[in-house]
């Protein structure tokens, strides 16, 4: 059974714990006029995650579907979702759509977005960031809910373990500790460092986020731009080494 947690107005985090990964894996749904799912989960986590929603709102309601590059975690329910939602469309960059999305998952065309473009789904609105390779994948991508300054930002500060849904402590640590862990074993690289890592970062951080919503662990509420500062020193520190 999912674990549900409002963690901003009208934004809720639907978490699963899979202990055989020791890993929890989020999906962020907003209730607004016409609501949103990021992330869908994978294919095997489809039954767990709809009945989830369908305690806050009908699934077939559902008008967007985000999710951050083409991974499973991310977008591989996207069929499912589709097929029980009949409104439902994709929002990603026109890479996504074009070079796997369309494709591969999507049973409608998906709805690609500009850099910088918004996305209003009634009383909220998203800002599109593109972010190539941050936090892995060249098709990357993140929303920012701009009413309440909430990045979701995928697997940026991914915590491993079971937590709690949401924190005002420290969530660098734990993410810094999962990069070194990850280094020692067959996830080493999971998070390219490029020429662009850092100021795609600086530019997130300028966003001045309240809260940063993960897709594995705690969402952090609290100085989001200090957070992200953080993050990029320890990010350098463990994968590029300075």
């Amino acid at each position: 059974m999912a674990r549900i947690t409002e963690i901003a107005p009208d934004l809720y985090q639907i978490s699963t714990f899979i202990s055989r990964t020791n890993l929890q894996f989020n999906q962020f749904l907003l209730r607004d006029e016409q609501p949103l799912l990021f992330h869908t989960g994978m294919k095997g986590l489809f039954p767990v995650v709809r009945d989830a929603v369908a305690t806050l709102l009908a699934p077939s309601q559902l008008r967007w579907i985000g999710f951050s590059h083409f991974e499973a975690d991310e977008c591989g329910a996207l069929t499912e979702w589709q097929t029980l939602a009949p409104s439902a469309t994709a929002v990603c960059s026109l890479v996504a759509k074009l070079v796997s999305v369309d494709d591969v998952v999507a049973l409608r065309p998906a709805k690609a977005l500009a850099d910088g473009e918004q996305l209003c789904t009634g009383q909220y609105r998203f800002r599109f960031l593109q972010t190539p390779h941050v936090p892995h994948c060249w098709e990357a991508s993140l929303l920012f809910e701009e009413t309440h300054g909430t990045l979701l930002c995928s697997d940026l500060f991914h915590q491993s373990g079971e937590v709690e849904p949401s924190t005002t402590a420290d969530v660098v640590g734990r993410a810094r500790q999962t990069l070194v862990e990850y280094q020692q074993g067959p996830f080493a690289n999971y998070l390219p460092y490029t020429n662009h890592t850092e100021p795609t970062l600086q530019r997130l951080a300028a966003l001045k986020p309240g809260t940063l919503a993960a897709m594995h662990g705690s969402t952090f509420v609290g100085d989001g731009a200090r957070a992200i500062a953080d993050f990029a020193q320890a990010i350098r520190e463990v994968l590029a080494g300075r």
